[in-house]
């Protein structure tokens, strides 16, 4: 588990409901299911009407890379494409087709692949460039679906504070009701920014962060591939790709 958004959620819920607690507020007022439903059906609705169903089949299976650790480790890709030009620079290009068909990684495995067919350099360059623009694209579709989803919450919010309101209004002249419509009222506005703020626009970060990550990956491997095609010492190939790892 990615122990930063396990933190940063029990900060953020024990935060509000502690903040609460210390104000006297029972905890059992700020659990309304109505106002829940409201905010969570409004939200996602609007999310659902604003993207095709494939990109939000995409956007819910993604939702689990704000939960698992990176699996992107930069210094061993480096170690990676070094063996393989030390190997190629030894054995030749064709030493390198075992490589290709024990790797798992498919991005990797078609780059070898490519490499090892004495395909052209650029046509090896657009290629791979295809792929990484294909990934992002796919992926910034899921980061696009929680910034909407976390634009409309607040919004949605409101929208069950007004309910709220209205049943108030309703009925007036039954008092019995109208500390239970105000609740409504408060605790959905409360539930659209914390849909939003806690949830929604976080979970939309952490993958945008996973994916340039891992795009860099795809980059480095792009351009240490086209160093071993044209013949470049690993140790000079080792320096231009340390420089990518940078801070990393």
């Amino acid at each position: 588990m990615d122990l930063a958004t396990i933190i940063g959620l029990v900060m953020g819920f024990g935060a509000i409901f502690g903040g609460a607690a210390i104000e006297g507020v029972h905890i059992s007022a700020l659990i309304q299911p109505t106002a829940a439903m409201i905010v969570l059906g409004g939200t996602f609705g609007a999310a659902f009407v604003s993207f095709p169903l494939p990109a939000i089949i995409a956007a819910l299976k993604n939702v689990k890379i704000a939960f698992l650790p990176a699996k992107v480790d930069h210094d061993q890709v480096v170690k990676d494409i070094i063996n393989y030009a030390t190997k190629a620079r030894r054995n030749g290009l064709i030493s390198l087709e075992q490589e290709a068909q024990s790797v798992r990684d498919p991005f990797i495995k078609k780059g070898i692949s490519l490499v090892v067919d004495g395909i052209d350099p650029q046509k090896l360059r657009e290629t791979l460039e295809a792929d990484i623009m294909a990934y992002e694209d796919h992926t910034k579709h899921s980061v696009e679906f929680y910034e909407a989803a976390g634009g409309y919450s607040p919004t949605i919010g409101i929208i069950g504070a007004v309910l709220g309101l209205i049943h108030v209004m309703a009925n007036l002249s039954d008092t019995s009701k109208l500390g239970g419509g105000i609740a409504v009222a408060f605790v959905a506005t409360i539930y659209g920014l914390i849909v939003a703020n806690i949830i929604c626009l976080p979970i939309a970060n952490k993958i945008k962060i996973r994916m340039k990550e891992e795009v860099l990956r795809r980059v480095m491997i792009l351009e240490g591939l086209i160093a071993i095609q044209n013949g470049e010492n690993p140790h000079f190939i080792e320096q231009k790709l340390m420089a990518y790892v940078g801070g990393h």
